[in-house]
């Protein structure tokens, strides 16, 4: 009985209490201490996201005008230098309009100087009528006058015999004369008296004369006025010139537009052309991206602190995941995304639930550009933003 007593075994110590495992625990805990503080220590001066894409610029090809696909020069993807041709509309439709205008100018500029070679005209004849109008109405007038005086002397001439046939007809009454005498005074005195009609007739034909006269001189004194209004023609002649001139600019603009001309250097990117396409206005036919891209990276607003433009930034692109690209920090924007989106929230109404925002910082790349062909818009990229020291304003 005593031998099966001693026999009996020592109850095992628990696991959590034997000093290997307590150990082991601590060693634990304090590797994790170590990774966290290195963590830290590698962490606590930069901020990254992976809310972040490649942008560029591009230049959107439209048209100017309607019109039919002649030729297509280029293909997706292909790099194009400024001014190189990219396609053509059919030029015939705008060709005839510029043919036009050309016509109708050649046709105000053919009246127009012969507005201008009348308003000559005019003005060299206006001269010479005014000028022979004045002539003649100062004839008539010293017409009139002698006309006038004649009138005069005839009076006193009928006046005179007038008195001789009284005086002579006294005598023969006396019989101091003989008939024949006071025959002779009465011819004259009827002579005298017929020369007066005459030259009263005559005075008041050149008083007519001087009033024709004068007439035809206040009417050439209004050619003048027929002069202005030749130039104000002529004017207008100008203005229309200069409308077919305005009129065939456009015509040849509109030509002009007939050949789509790549406006920068870049890759040709969303071609959406053929031959024979109808094509109009403000349609978008094909991109061009140019220029070095550049990153927005939308980072959380609690992580701005000690953000600021200048910073260093690492770039590590989804595309090109063994290569690290080198830039810095652009600008950061007044702003966060969805205050600037098409609907942005309204927090004025309804339950409202605190969110993170993010804030768009763009980071320019620090390498050559023709480094950077291969990177193109919308790639998914991870920045990591070196922080300074400095908190950020």
């Amino acid at each position: 009985m005593s031998d099966s007593t001693n026999s009996e075994k020592t109850p095992a110590t628990p696991l959590f209490k034997q000093a290997q495992f307590r150990k082991l625990v601590l060693i634990l805990i304090l590797s994790i201490f170590v990774i966290l503080f290195i963590a830290w220590i590698y962490n606590h001066n930069r901020e990254s996201t992976d809310d972040a894409f490649i942008e560029a610029n591009v230049v959107q090809i439209s048209p100017h005008i309607n019109g039919y696909i002649l030729q297509v020069k280029v293909n997706d993807n292909q790099w194009v230098n400024q001014g190189d041709l990219l396609a053509e509309i059919d030029p015939r439709d705008f060709q005839v309009q510029v043919d036009q205008a050309q016509a109708n100018l050649d046709a105000a500029i053919a009246r127009h100087g012969a507005s201008i070679h009348d308003v000559t005209l005019t003005e060299e004849t206006t001269t010479a009528i005014i000028s022979q109008a004045k002539n003649n109405f100062l004839s008539a007038k010293a017409l009139a006058e002698q006309a006038q005086s004649l009138v005069t002397a005839a009076e006193a001439q009928s006046q005179l015999a007038a008195a001789d046939l009284i005086r002579y007809q006294a005598l023969y009454d006396k019989d101091e004369i003989s008939k024949q005498r006071l025959d002779k005074v009465t011819a004259n005195k009827i002579a005298a008296k017929a020369n007066l009609e005459a030259q009263k007739r005559a005075y008041l034909s050149a008083k007519a004369a001087v009033e024709v006269a004068l007439a035809k001189l206040n009417e050439a004194q209004t050619a003048p006025k027929q002069v202005a209004v030749k130039k104000d023609q002529a004017k207008g002649g100008q203005a229309s010139v200069e409308e077919a001139q305005a009129n065939l600019k456009a015509a040849q603009l509109n030509l002009s537009y007939t050949k789509l001309i790549a406006p920068v250097s870049g890759h040709v990117v969303r071609k959406n052309l053929s031959i024979g396409q109808l094509v109009a206005p403000g349609n978008a036919v094909m991109g061009i991206v140019y220029d070095a891209p550049w990153v927005i990276a939308n980072f959380k607003e609690t992580q701005l602190t000690k953000m600021h433009p200048g910073e260093k930034v690492i770039i590590k692109v989804d595309a090109f995941p063994s290569h690290d690209f080198h830039g810095h920090i652009d600008s950061i924007q007044n702003g966060t995304g969805s205050r600037f989106s098409l609907l942005p929230p309204e927090n004025a109404t309804g339950n409202y639930v605190k969110i993170v925002q993010r804030v768009p910082v763009k980071i320019v790349f620090d390498e050559p550009i023709n480094s950077l062909s291969h990177l193109a818009p919308g790639m998914s990229v991870t920045p990591t933003v070196y922080l300074d020291d400095n908190t950020r304003l």
